[in-house]
């Protein structure tokens, strides 16, 4: 077993109580967990102050002085430990609550001491409360910078708080010196001037300087990304190699007539690009497994449905998958008018479709009558079988987990082509880490004649004038979303709610000259799908709804959306419900109503709405603000167990470490390389402490 292996009771100071303690409450198991529990930041010890030149709410002041008085004052609750330090500007209290009867015996009066904190006023003087302590032995001096580690309430009773964890990683340091040997070529090493791994280390840990300490976790977050983007890039090629794809080698007359006599509107660059690439990737013989990313209205239904065609003109079937059912039966609806005039059989399954006319449809799929199935999970379930499933579309990915992914690759002997479309646009350091393991294509374009959604943020005060807007666009023929976060009251949360809205609604747009629609997720399916209709058809002027219709409800005619609350939602959220809007030829705009208190990030949010309409833009702002494991979801909770780079912060890390990856990997794609030892071991490592897609064989 080697010393990174080693259970970490046997780490002197750590023992049996310590070691289940750090087990459970910060999954430190062996030497090599402790060695890569990293301080989350670090305390700059090197500028001392005068205590004259001390100022009010001073953050992480640092005071050397002679303490000159001790005593504890109050009684019960206001008990409390004063002080005075003295240096020769001026005179210091310093005020403890907690803890009084351990710290008292560690203070003496007349001896040296370094005192850290923030600094308070209380009446008239200055002082610094719950100051970190540390007594001047001359000849040892004293740490400038200070590491600070995770800790809980749990492992601070065993003592293992921040400093108790700093004592540990000081005996477990030393071992590991000579010993550790470097996972990174030479060239790669060399060429982003990274610092050796012993070094990057030792300096995470116990840094000589603040500077030496980022370059040291430069290192090390350079390593922890290269062997995740090794294991992607492994798993992409393993799935190249181990999975044929049925060759589309047809252009045919499906495709043809479709793309010739049918085709609604001419394609855009961007459109035509990925049909290419798509063309290319089902033309190879291998399989596909293609990520299409394209904003809200960027025609990517269009360029699936071409795909779709491609897969019939082959003599196979395709499916494709959507998480609600709303946006299954948009599909449907959509697909079917798209191919109205042509002879090909579609076919709808959703959790609402009745056992008999399931009946008919597993039939049809099974002797290939249908050859175009549009779904929900419902595509999933075991009794649903194909004659010849040739290609699987998956629409707004990050609803589904990578199993439900694969699940589909079972419809078919050998496994359909999957293209996984998302209208949510994912940073591209998040899509070579999430998606690492698909090809990526990008509708980076709009159709033709189509305005840009102006966006305005209004305060409550502008009600009236946002009532008189409305107006003025119902009276052009427009239609208009009122969108709320909640649908009842919430006594926690004090948000405009849907039933409220609609009550005022109603009030300044009554009946007979205006209509309003209500929709939210507590309806049953068919009331829902009533009240969409009637708004779809233009029999009502208003829909007053909750975020059931942020995707999958298509009324070009509508051209405003007004969003109740707009502090309440997410950037991602906001741009999807911007999207439904702005889908005809006229001026479309989005409303973003709010109360005057806003916080940093809810003003954030907002401003980034106004500013742009660039889906990857507000996407990069949204995962600043709200980290990748929000954005991506639970499913893919698996990719998020990093140790220390930050998916959010690090894209050029990002791509310089798949690049070295990369670069390995074509080299020595098994790393049987004896140079690459020490590599292998430590990728194998990696592995272990994440999901584990591929293991080297």
């Amino acid at each position: 077993m080697s010393l990174q292996e080693t259970a970490i009771e046997y780490l002197k100071g750590v023992g049996p109580q310590r070691a289940d303690m750090l087990r459970k409450e910060a999954a430190i198991f062996t030497y090599y967990d402790l060695l890569h529990y990293f301080p989350f930041r670090y305390v700059d010890k090197s500028v001392v102050s005068s205590i004259h030149s001390l100022r009010e709410e001073q953050q992480n002041a640092l005071v050397k002085g002679q303490l000159i008085s001790v005593q504890e004052a109050g009684a019960g609750k206001s008990k409390r430990l004063v002080a005075l330090v003295e240096d020769s500007s001026g005179i210091l209290e310093l005020v403890w609550f907690k803890g009084v009867k351990w710290i008292k015996p560690t203070l003496e009066i007349g001896k040296e001491y370094l005192f850290y904190g923030r600094v308070t006023r209380y009446g008239a003087k200055l002082n610094m409360t719950h100051p970190e302590i540390e007594l001047i032995v001359p000849e040892q001096g004293h740490k400038s910078i200070q590491p600070v580690y995770s800790s809980t309430e749990k492992l601070g009773a065993k003592g293992l708080h921040s400093k108790g964890i700093e004592k540990l990683l000081r005996t477990l340091l030393p071992q590991f010196q000579g010993r550790m040997e470097e996972t990174l070529p030479t060239s790669v090493i060399e060429r982003y001037r990274l610092m050796n791994r012993e070094e990057a280390y030792m300096q995470i840990h116990f840094p000589m300087s603040l500077e030496s300490a980022e370059k040291a976790r430069i290192r090390l977050k350079f390593e922890e990304l290269f062997f995740l983007q090794m294991q992607l890039l492994r798993l992409k090629k393993l799935n190249t190699v181990r999975f044929k794809g049925n060759p589309f080698t047809q252009v045919g007359t499906v495709f043809n007539e479709f793309f010739h006599r049918h085709l609604p509107f001419e394609l855009t660059e961007a459109q035509k690009r990925v049909v290419k690439e798509i063309r290319k990737d089902l033309g190879s013989g291998l399989h596909m497994n293609r990520l299409l990313q394209g904003d809200v209205g960027s025609g990517k239904t269009l360029v699936a449905l071409l795909c779709m065609l491609l897969a019939i003109d082959n003599g196979f079937q395709a499916a494709i998958m959507a998480p609600t059912e709303i946006l299954a039966t948009q599909h449907f609806n959509s697909i079917s008018e798209f191919l109205a005039k042509m002879d090909i059989r579609i076919g709808l399954l959703t959790g609402s479709t009745r056992q008999s006319e399931r009946t008919i449809l597993h039939e049809a799929l099974r002797d290939g009558s249908i050859s175009l199935l549009v779904g929900t999970h419902a595509l999933l379930e075991e009794e649903v079988k194909f004659k010849n499933l040739g290609l699987v579309v998956i629409d707004e990915q990050h609803r589904f987990g990578v199993a439900q992914r694969a699940a589909m690759w079972k419809k078919n002997t050998i496994p359909p082509h999957i293209l996984v479309m998302t209208a949510t646009p994912i940073p591209r350091t998040l899509a070579m880490t999430f998606y690492g393991d698909l090809d990526v294509s990008v509708i980076d374009e709009l159709p033709p004649g189509r305005k840009p959604v102006k966006t305005l943020h209004y305060y409550e005060n502008k009600r009236g004038a946002l009532f008189h807007f409305m107006e003025q666009e119902i009276t052009k023929g427009r239609q208009i979303y009122v969108v709320y976060p909640l649908i009842e009251e919430s006594e926690k949360m004090d948000y405009n709610h849907l039933t409220d809205g609609y009550e005022s609604i109603t009030r300044r747009f009554p009946l007979p000259r205006y209509k309003v629609s209500i929709v939210h997720g507590k309806m049953k399916p068919a009331d829902k799908e009533l009240e969409m209709q009637r708004f779809s058809r233009g029999e009502t002027q208003i829909m007053v709804a909750t975020t059931v219709i942020e995707v999958g409800v298509n009324i070009p005619n509508a051209s405003v959306m007004v969003i109740e609350s707009a502090e309440r939602f997410g950037l991602s959220q906001l741009h999807q419900l911007r999207g439904r809007v702005g889908r005809g030829v006229d001026q479309s705009y989005c409303i973003l109503m709010t109360g005057y208190k806003l916080g940093e990030d809810a003003r954030l949010r907002l401003n980034t709405m106004v500013r742009t309409g660039d889906g990857f833009e507000i996407a990069e702002v949204d995962l600043r603000l709200r980290g990748p494991g929000d954005i991506m979801g639970t499913q893919q909770s698996g990719m998020l167990e990093l140790k220390i780079a930050d998916l959010a912060r690090d894209g050029k890390l990002i791509q310089a470490a798949r690049d070295a990856a990369q670069e390995v990997l074509d080299a020595d794609p098994n790393l049987e390389n004896p140079a690459h030892r020490a590599m292998r071991e430590e990728f194998v490592q990696q592995s272990k402490k994440r999901s584990n897609w591929s293991v080297i064989s």
